[in-house]
């Protein structure tokens, strides 16, 4: 069975470099055999969350909400591509995660980061894994951290230099990790139901 799996981005800004670790995700998974889909928070554009999707009466979401509810429902795994901001998450990213709760629960998600600088944003990254664990999700413990981005990954999101090297023998392990888990976790769920 093909895992479905929604790789999140959440930068809004106009010159944005992450995106170009996020399509190398996206590119690579599919490579792998995998259905990944990018959810892309500018794209999507929701607006600050005044209110959660689960406290819109049932069918009054707004069509942007209720969509993406649903593939996140649909979805085995999630990948969250995240940059870093003064040591903290993407607020464009946080945001658009805050907006659904029981739609991530029983599912793996894993933690991309990277930034211009050589901390590759996992200071951010660091964040997420705690962040992810309270919304529900297994995070595995497998991580990419990228930096310097532009580095790394040319216009196209090909890997470029050493460091495009060193993520290429990375990240076979990270989607092997996610794979493991959302093996394990579609098999439990056919098994049992969730405790809740």
């Amino acid at each position: 069975m093909t895992d479905n799996i929604l790789v999140f981005y959440g930068s809004y800004r106009r010159d944005r470099l992450g995106i170009r670790l996020a399509n190398y995700i996206v590119r690579s998974l599919s490579q792998r055999g995998r259905n990944p889909e990018l959810i892309d928070a500018k794209e999507i554009g929701l607006p600050i969350l005044d209110r959660m999707y689960k406290e819109y009466p049932k069918g009054t979401a707004p069509l942007a909400l209720e969509t993406l509810a649903e593939k996140i429902r649909r979805a085995d795994g999630f990948i969250f591509v995240t940059g870093e901001y003064n040591w903290g998450p993407q607020p464009g990213l946080k945001n658009l995660t805050d907006h659904f709760l029981e739609e991530w629960f029983w599912r793996p998600a894993a933690v991309a980061s990277y930034s211009a600088g050589r901390f590759s944003g996992v200071r951010s990254g660091t964040i997420w894994h705690g962040i992810l664990s309270e919304m529900g999700m297994i995070v595995v413990s497998s991580t990419l951290a990228v930096g310097p981005i532009t580095q790394t990954l040319d216009v196209n999101s090909l890997p470029i230099g050493d460091g495009g090297k060193a993520l290429e023998q990375s990240f076979g392990r990270f989607a092997d990790d996610l794979a493991w888990w959302t093996e394990a976790a579609r098999e439990q769920r056919a098994r049992r139901a969730p405790p809740y």
